[in-house]
């Protein structure tokens, strides 16, 4: 008999709604703060600015409200954990739009405006709406955990980046974690490697022999924002296994191959 179909994740959706606009916020405070030498910093993202950064974070928040502007697409032809691997081939499109859409307003009044309207949005549509998206139909609950990604990976770029320190919600990081990693699980199917983040997420993959009991013969440990570098290409692997940022026991404990998941 063939092994069961593993069942989705399923994700708190007020809690996300919550989390996403939480963090949101905190990045707004943040960026208020920033000064000019600041702004003018290398991000580390491309050849973005910590100011062209910042912008960017905003239009996460601006682009959301215009989708929900759309009319609605009829069904969702992209899940949650299918988005990272949807996302590459967008980046030009995205940074041009971001671009576009924020230029030639100071910084806190697009954090203003952006933010009032991603509220307005969210406060108006349900989560099962289907959004009209570049990447892919989405419901608005599915592309809100998305929305953690971005929202986590890039206020650590931002705080790196800038030289201060905005929190983090910790529902934003849970999801992005367990997104993450549930996306590894999918592009490395198998039973072969256990990979623990704790406190959010453990999961399987890779092909091989599958652990039935006792400690699995292979396994990868880190925490989360070591896992969340890792998967979006800020952290290299053997860096991060050096360093001891990450315990990687057995012949198969090695994702060097596998990362980043999203880039």
């Amino acid at each position: 008999m063939p092994p069961a179909k593993k069942r989705a994740r399923t994700y708190d959706a007020a809690k996300i709604r919550a989390a996403v606009t939480a963090q949101f916020g905190h990045v707004a405070d943040a960026v208020r703060e920033l000064s000019e030498e600041q702004l003018t910093r290398p991000s580390g993202v491309g050849v973005w600015n910590v100011a062209e950064l910042a912008a960017h974070i905003a239009w996460i928040a601006d682009s959301l409200a215009t989708g929900l502007a759309r009319p609605p697409a009829a069904v969702p032809e992209l899940t949650a954990i299918e988005w990272p691997f949807a996302t590459a081939s967008l980046a030009g499109k995205i940074a041009e739009a971001a671009r576009e859409t924020l230029e030639g307003a100071p910084l806190p009044d697009l954090y203003e405006r952006a933010g009032a309207r991603m509220a307005g949005a969210l406060a108006a549509n349900p989560g099962s709406r289907v959004l009209d998206l570049w990447i892919g139909d989405m419901t608005l609950a599915d592309f809100l955990v998305t929305r953690t990604v971005e929202l986590v990976v890039h206020t650590d770029d931002l705080a790196r980046a800038a030289g201060v320190d905005i929190p983090v919600e910790r529902q934003a990081l849970a999801a992005c974690t367990r997104l993450l990693a549930d996306a590894l699980a999918l592009k490395a199917p198998g039973g072969s490697v256990e990979v623990r983040i704790p406190p959010f997420a453990v999961v399987q993959c890779i092909e091989g022999p599958r652990h039935t009991r006792g400690t699995p013969p292979n396994v990868v440990e880190t925490d989360p924002l070591t896992w969340i570098r890792l998967a979006t290409g800020r952290t290299d692997w053997a860096a991060a296994v050096e360093d001891a940022q990450v315990r990687a026991s057995g012949e198969r404990a090695d994702l060097a191959a596998l990362l980043p998941v999203m880039s």
